[in-house]
């Protein structure tokens, strides 16, 4: 019985799905994405300086070849900028509700 446990995990690992390296139409997707959001955030006036650094990041990761870090540098600024858009958005109004003194 203690033998049936390792090889049943081992099974269970073997047919789980394999991470597979980005490729160029990966970081195209990613970047694109990111790249539309921080657009948007520029449309907003809300632009993070990270943001622009970190699509950068991204373009000389996938120039180098290194897919899979730019795709994960892409996201990181997809994400970034979507934060800056909700601020944005969220402080648009926010300050209404602030107590002038």
């Amino acid at each position: 019985m203690k033998r049936s446990l390792p090889v049943a995990m081992l099974l269970a690992l073997s047919f789980a799905p394999m991470a597979r390296a980005a490729n160029e139409a990966d970081y195209k997707a990613a970047y694109a994405a990111a790249e539309t959001a921080s657009k948007e955030a520029a449309a907003l006036r809300n632009q993070w300086t990270t943001t622009v650094s970190t699509l950068a990041a991204a373009k000389k990761a996938a120039d180098g070849g290194d897919f899979d870090r730019a795709v994960a540098a892409a996201k990181e600024a997809e994400a970034l900028a979507k934060a800056s858009i909700f601020q944005a958005t969220s402080e648009k109004e926010a300050w209404k509700a602030m107590e002038i003194r």
